[in-house]
């Protein structure tokens, strides 16, 4: 989605009643994008101030750089490239003042370099920018998904993002519906062209706020291979260079971290582009947004001036070890462990059965870390110890017993933990967050279930560290979360039903006792802090979704 058209595509979003179900195809194999794909797009620096020399002078730095070989391995054009009109035949044509040899000897080069190459296109009757889409020019005319896709094929397209500003929709038909008939056109005509072709959704990015944007998260991955959620990246402005960026970065990465239960090897949530080393990013925000992406398994995809990284930035964005924790085949988004006022603690299992963690300073102070085995969830016992290695200064531990370091503001710690035999297997622990519409910041948008019965703004203390047991149990400094006298309260550990809870991949919190939501008082909304209540689920209703620890292995 295309910031500055925002407005129009959240009009269009508004969901109409009368949706209607359609058919899922079987989930997209994983064997089209195993893992988080990597690549350039030339939005978040260019947008539409680009031509065929801008994209092969981008593709030429990412390999003289060496960034090709690190896995930057996709150049993929966005909106503007094409036309505002389709030729006789109804073809797509190519923009001439943006290629003025057509877009094949573009494709053609960049396929020499070793690169694979993506486009863009639209699901409604216009791209965000105006140009030619392949949606329907209204309800109940073709649409030329078909036709778009077998030509991209022809073309030698490897990927295809498809946007969602100006999708029509018929008279009783849900917008939700409408966008679910649109995408699912456009991944069964991929499968017709004849040629694999990675899928690019921008559906949810129309319903953030809004409860229908689960039922878009629900649907997604069986048509693709990844999604948009939500807001756009900020881009780069011409006239103010220098103006800041990595609050969109911050509120990019709060959205998108409490979504792990929607992803799994072959489906990757998208925080959107990559754009540490340009202008507007320090290069501690550079570390950052990168630390916080590989721990999300979050597509790598650069949107900035290749050719003017510095060595620095080049260094961070080509961190082989940071990459590696990206791609890291189990494909898991990392869960929350801690957060306060100051920082986020993260883990993420590896495939190789060690973790990564990371500590991401979102205040404006420098921050302490100093995090022991049994804070990260390992067994409380002298003999657990760990292997470490930091991924940004490279320094490594042996038989550490906690992670130390010092922490700018900004800036995220990121290491390479190997547990010891006698440390065991790492409890699924930590924050069970509330996500909170309206806020676009931390301490707003996700707020943390504690022990004594209410949600309130995060604070990283024992209080709100849960440990997730044998049936669907939430446990909390040695006690249950359970239903008393029909209430959720605090209760000494039985296994009877009232104690298990059963999670949903839309975030609701069934108790398998009375099958009920868990839930906060919707009177306290705007509070400090909420108490907690037993309510019948309501259609993803936002005093009612929440993001568990690991919640992942809870999903039923």
């Amino acid at each position: 989605m295309n910031k500055q058209f925002g407005a129009l595509a959240f009009f269009l979003a508004i969901p109409l009643l009368g949706a209607a179900v359609w058919a899922a195809p079987a989930t997209a194999a994983t064997d089209v994008s195993p893992t988080p794909p990597m690549g350039w797009n030339d939005w978040a620096h260019y947008q539409c101030d680009y031509t065929a020399q801008t994209v092969l002078a981008n593709a030429k730095a990412l390999v003289a750089s060496g960034l090709a070989k690190r896995g930057y391995d996709r150049v993929t054009v966005d909106d503007c490239w094409m036309g505002r009109k389709r030729d006789a035949q109804g073809n797509l044509t190519v923009n001439p003042k943006r290629f003025p040899q057509g877009i094949g000897p573009v494709i053609a080069a960049i396929h020499r370099m070793g690169l694979k190459f993506g486009i863009y296109e639209d699901a409604g009757s216009l791209t965000c920018g105006g140009y030619a889409g392949s949606g329907a020019a209204k309800p109940g005319a073709p649409d030329h998904f078909d036709r778009d896709m077998r030509q991209f094929a022809q073309w030698g397209v490897d990927y295809v993002k498809l946007d969602g500003c100006n999708v029509q929709s018929a008279h009783g038909a849900s917008m939700e519906a409408t966008y679910r008939k649109a995408y699912a056109a456009a991944s069964a005509a991929i499968k017709a062209s004849g040629k694999a072709m990675i899928f690019v959704e921008s559906a949810p990015a129309y319903f953030q706020g809004q409860p229908s944007w689960y039922d878009v998260l629900g649907w997604v991955g069986a048509y693709g291979q990844l999604w948009r959620e939500g807001s756009d990246i900020a881009t780069f402005n011409k006239a103010h260079p220098d103006a800041p960026r990595f609050r969109s970065v911050m509120w990019n990465y709060v959205y998108n971290r409490p979504l792990g239960r929607y992803q799994k090897p072959g489906n990757w949530n998208d925080p959107d582009f990559i754009i540490g080393g340009d202008p507007g990013m320090s290069l501690a925000e550079t570390r950052s947004q990168m630390a916080l992406w590989a721990m999300m398994s979050a597509p790598l995809v650069l949107s900035v001036d290749v050719p003017k990284l510095s060595p620095a930035a080049i260094k961070v964005i080509g961190n082989k070890d940071v990459i590696a924790v990206d791609q890291d085949r189990l494909g898991r988004m990392a869960t929350l462990l801690q957060r306060d006022a100051s920082r986020d603690v993260l883990r993420k299992k590896l495939a190789d059965g060690g973790y990564a963690v990371a500590v991401f300073n979102h205040s404006y102070a420098p921050i302490k870390v100093d995090l022991s085995t049994t804070a990260l969830g390992f067994a409380d016992t002298p003999a657990c110890t760990m292997d470490t290695r930091n991924l940004w200064t490279q320094h490594a531990g042996r038989h550490a017993k906690a992670l130390q370091a010092q922490v700018v503001p900004g800036d995220t710690a990121i290491w390479q933990v190997t547990p010891s035999a006698a440390c065991g297997t790492a409890r699924r622990m930590g924050a069970v967050v509330m996500t909170v519409s309206g806020s676009r910041d931390i301490a707003g948008h996700g707020r943390c279930l504690s022990d004594a019965g209410y949600v309130r703004s995060c604070r990283g203390d024992e209080t709100e560290s849960w440990t997730l047991g044998a049936n669907g149990a939430l446990q909390a400094q040695g006690k249950c979360l359970a239903l008393v006298d029909g209430a959720p309260k605090m209760a000494a550990c039985d296994d009877k039903p009232d104690q298990h809870w059963v999670y949903h991949q839309d975030g609701s919190l069934v108790n398998a006792a009375d099958q009920l939501c868990l839930s906060t008082n919707k009177r306290f909304a705007h509070s400090a802090w909420m108490p907690l209540q037993m309510r019948a689920c309501g259609h993803h209703e936002a005093t009612q979704i929440w993001s568990l620890p690991d919640g992942h292995a809870m999903l039923r």
